[in-house]
């Protein structure tokens, strides 16, 4: 039995990726990263957490402004 990982899933089931199709609009992960998560170490775990803060701020400035 495998023990469970000291690093949570990010996932916010908001399953899309974002138009460039680079990073999942949920979590900011890529493609790469959400299959792999599984077989990840939680060093890797801990590597992809701390890459999403930068990855949410530049999609927060890219998106177009809401429309009234």
């Amino acid at each position: 039995m495998n023990p469970s990982p000291s690093v949570a899933n990010p996932c916010l089931n908001i399953c899309r990726m974002d138009h460039a199709g680079k990073y999942c609009q949920g979590c900011g992960r890529t493609a790469v990263e959400i299959g792999r998560w599984p077989q990840m170490t939680d060093a890797e775990r801990a590597d992809v957490m701390a890459s999403l803060p930068a990855r949410q701020s530049w999609r927060s400035r890219a998106a177009p402004a809401p429309t009234p």
